[in-house]
């Protein structure tokens, strides 16, 4: 089918304005498809063509003006308009649409914890036309007025309020109480307490079953029913932000600032749901008045609600009104306080949405950076000025700066505001949502704020916002709002920030006169830096632990320099570029600062400044300038030491998959994990008192997923819990058989047994996990078969079938099937469209094949074959990566 180009959009958009879509879609008429009618009233500006855009299973009927259209001209994904008047036109499509399993579009889901079935809509980039016919581009905007038809024990949500309009059958048209609201009218969905319809929390009958005690659907008559749900109409929006969730949900509601707010899940989940919402709520309302105290622009929709829906592609989705997260952020198993920390950022992260993103919508989708290079900076920041969480940047640093350094060194970068000729169409724009448009953008901002100002910054973003509200914006448009509060040359900024690629360097040359000491800064890279400079001295080593550091003096530098820095003193024992980490650059130390850090790095005070530090070794490491064994032997050294759970848990996992999996040779390969064993096992001793739990849980998983040995997991699955703690939940049940299954110290049978104590969405995920990652033959034919023969796997169970069947211990097992990956990926993506190629890309690659013929395979397809751009993309990157790993073992 084709997409829409940039140029078609800008014609489209020339000719046409678009006031208002009335939408009716009925979702009762089959597992398969759904009806869809679309009403659109538009106004041609002249004479002309045109088209609209939908993906229809069949469409049935089309008028235009009142007069009938042939449904067999339609041409792909476009039926045309030609011959259109100036003036006004309505637009009237009918079809049905299908379901879709891979998180596109409307995406059905079958809990298998009950049977519960449930909707939601994913319509970002161009899957709204597999949904409802529409001028689909972000600068047509108009007002959305829906209504769904569901089934009568379904609760619709939607963008704006939704509230049930009548019954099929009965007539009486309740379905819920008139606000909306749950079963019992209270507004919270269930009893007084928020639990279940029994008070047990459990949200069914004492046998978490269906309400007749079946576990299934209730009678036919029950299941026969519907309820008509009219949704309030929204403000002017983009098409690919109108949402629509539906299902018998477990729904919790309070109120804020006069607006309703909504949390919801599917019902399974519900205990889990009642006992984290307070905190989420009390996330939600400190973002949301944060935002209310730096933006002038009070929020500009008529409600709140927050679904967590299954088999979620991205974290999260900013659909006005009603933003959709991936339901493992409802957590049924223990997580530690830096897991619940990214779970309040991605809620502060969505809400900057509204602003930006919603209120203020790109133009084209070469700006998608203005999105959210902006939520992702707002987000970080607002929750550490809001929130109990008040380290967030060490979490960005540790996690997402990696992404963004990682992305910017391939072959695939791109400036976080592309050139709009280098995003000529959606297919090739869906491919900038990545490590450069979040962290490196994010980045970018935090550069300008500390170079800007906050005041200005802000007084800018303001200027934006009142200058473009309901409606669209460019780069050029953004820059101007913030040039217009300052003093400074923000348009040349924006030039040597945004519009390059590829990461800077900076490194100290530190010259000691004795009595003084002179600072000067080789500077590989062309854009201006303004950076905080962190000396410290040691204390003595008193015996108990590493060497301590206690900061000397900070300098504030603008880089380049235009002269060296000299200052008083000795030298300081270590001398730390971009201390605090503001700016996005690669960091090296000169020799003694760097053999002070590797004495001292778990005794540094501030857990950013350690950050920082290790993201250098990491760079190192990636560049081939500091062994793999040598990350190692730090991490061994001072993550025992370590008090910050995101740290740790960023150290250890690069040392775990890219280092011991990828960077190290087979030959090294044990030893490098019994340092990892080891190295956890210290940190289970040191947490023993309960004090720390989460560095407890961070060290029982790695110590887990590092297991040679499969004698003490399996003590551990026998007795349910690990030696002092902590009970085995599900997620460590699923995760200790899965490294047995690796180790071939398990069956079928056994995963099939866990699978019946845990027959939920994520136990069938486990099971799908383990089978693929048994050391059987016939175990891979048939993890390969569902992965590339058939279409039956839903996106998560893929992605749960292709993480198990690569594993570095079966590289001889599992040879043959490398020169079928890329044959039968390019097919697979081919008939199963973005989403599928992008898992198939991520989780199906030969990761673990590190050597000549597997690149030499992998170029040669890519050089030779068609695909569709998701799939390349992901390739190319993992190609390059896979280059690099070669180079770090050979050289």
């Amino acid at each position: 089918m084709p997409v829409l180009t940039r140029d078609e959009a800008q014609t489209r958009a020339r000719l046409l304005e678009v006031q208002r879509y009335t939408i009716a879609l009925d979702l009762t008429t089959g597992e398969d498809t759904f009806d869809s009618s679309t009403v659109i009233q538009f106004t041609a500006r002249a004479a002309g063509d045109t088209f609209v855009e939908l993906k229809p299973a069949t469409l049935r009927t089309v008028t235009l003006d009142g007069a009938s259209l042939d449904p067999a001209t339609l041409d792909g994904n476009r039926l045309a308009l030609t011959g259109l008047t100036a003036g006004a036109h309505e637009l009237r499509v009918d079809a049905a649409m299908r379901y879709s399993r891979t998180g596109e579009g409307m995406h059905r889901f079958t809990d298998p914890t009950d049977g519960e079935t449930y909707v939601y809509t994913q319509l970002f980039m161009e899957d709204v036309q597999r949904v409802f016919a529409a001028f689909d581009q972000p600068d047509l905007k108009a007002v959305f007025e829906l209504t769904v038809t569901a089934p009568d024990r379904w609760t619709v949500l939607g963008n704006g309020i939704a509230r049930p309009s009548g019954t099929d059958q009965d007539g009486k048209g309740q379905g819920h109480d008139a606000k909306g609201q749950g079963h019992d009218g209270t507004g919270k969905g269930h009893d007084a307490k928020g639990q279940g319809h029994d008070g047990t929390g459990k949200g069914h009958d004492a046998k978490g079953q269906g309400h007749d005690g079946t576990g299934k659907e209730h009678d036919a008559k029950a299941r026969n029913r519907a309820t008509r749900w009219s949704l309030a109409p929204t403000p002017p929006i983009s098409t690919y932000l109108v949402a629509v969730a539906a299902g018998p949900w477990h729904t919790i509601r309070t109120e804020h600032a006069g607006l309703p707010f909504g949390i919801h899940c599917r019902r399974s989940l519900a205990p889990h749901l009642d006992t984290d919402a307070d905190e989420i709520f009390e996330i939600t309302r400190a973002c949301y008045d944060r935002y209310h105290e730096k933006f002038e622009e009070p929020y500009p929709f008529d409600s709140y609600d927050q679904a967590f829906v299954p088999e979620f592609n991205a974290g999260a989705m900013e659909n006005p009104g009603l933003v959709t997260f991936r339901d493992e952020f409802v957590y049924r198993s223990a997580v530690t306080d830096t897991e619940r920390q990214t779970r309040a950022m991605v809620i502060a992260h969505e809400m900057a949405h509204m602003w930006f993103g919603d209120l203020v919508t790109l133009t084209w989708w070469d700006d998608i950076w203005l999105n959210e290079s902006f939520a992702e900076y707002m987000g970080y920041q607002t929750l550490t000025e809001a929130t109990r969480f008040t380290d967030t940047w060490t979490d960005f640093g540790i996690w997402r700066k990696g992404w963004g350094y990682d992305a910017d060194q391939r072959p695939s970068t791109h400036p976080v505001a592309p050139d709009p000729t280098a995003v000529p169409d959606t297919a090739s724009a869906l491919l900038n949502f990545d490590g450069i448009s979040y962290a490196k953008g994010a980045s970018a901002l935090r550069q300008l704020v500390a170079w800007l100002g906050e005041k200005d910054f802000l007084a800018g973003i303001n200027t934006h916002f009142a200058r473009h509200k309901f409606a669209n914006a460019t780069l050029a448009d953004f820059i101007d709002s913030l040039a217009a509060a300052t003093d400074r040359d923000v348009h040349a900024w924006a030039g040597q920030w945004l519009r390059t690629t590829g990461v800077d360097t900076l490194t100290p040359r530190i010259t000691d006169h004795t009595t003084r000491w002179t600072l000067d800064i080789d500077h590989h890279g062309n854009r201006p830096h303004r950076i905080t400079v962190g000396t410290y001295d040691t204390t003595p080593d008193d015996g108990t632990g590493p060497t301590r550091l206690v900061p000397r003096e900070r300098l504030e530098l603008d880089i380049p320099l235009t002269e060296p820095r000299t200052l008083p003193g000795r030298r300081p024992a270590l001398v730390l570029l971009n201390d605090g980490d503001y700016t996005y650059a690669k960091i090296r130390l000169d020799t003694p600062s760097w053999d002070t850090a590797l004495r001292t790095l778990s005794g540094i005070p501030e857990p950013l400044t350690r950050t920082v530090l290790w993201n250098a070794a990491r760079d190192m490491v990636r560049d081939g300038e500091l062994a793999p064994t040598a990350y190692l032997d730090a991490a061994r050294t001072h993550l025992p030491h370590e008090t910050d759970v995101a740290l740790t848990e960023g150290v250890l996992a690069f040392a775990a998959t890219q280092i011991t999996d990828r960077y190290l040779t087979p030959a090294q390969r044990p030893a490098a994990l019994a340092t990892l064993t080891a190295l956890c096992r210290d940190l289970i001793r040191r947490t023993e008192d309960g004090n720390h739990p989460g560095l407890r849980l961070t060290a029982v998983r790695h110590f887990i997923d590092a297991a040679t040995q499969p004698d003490p997991l399996q003590d551990w699955l026998d007795s349910g819990s690990v030696p002092g703690g902590p009970e085995l939940d599900p997620e460590l049940r699923w995760r200790i058989l899965t490294r047995l299954a690796v180790l071939g110290a398990i069956d079928t049978a056994t995963i099939d047994t866990e699978l019946a104590r845990d027959p939920s969405a994520t136990g069938q995920e486990g099971a799908a996990h383990c089978h693929a990652a048994l050391p059987d033959p016939a175990a891979k034919t048939r993890a390969w078969a569902r992965l590339f023969d058939t279409d039956e796997l839903s996106n998560y169970l893929f992605t749960a079938t292709a993480k198990g069947f690569w594993q570095p211990e079966q590289a001889d097992l599992v040879r043959e099937y490398i020169p079928r990956f890329y044959p039968e990926a390019t097919a697979l993506a081919d008939r199963r469209g973005p989403a599928i190629a992008d898992a198939a890309g991520r989780y199906a690659f030969p990761a673990y094949a590190v050597d000549e013929e597997s690149l030499r395979l992998g170029l040669s397809h890519l050089d030779g074959t068609e695909m569709i751009p998701s799939l390349r993309r992901k390739l190319v990157d993992q190609l390059d990566d896979l280059g690099r790993a070669l180079r770090i073992r050979t050289g």
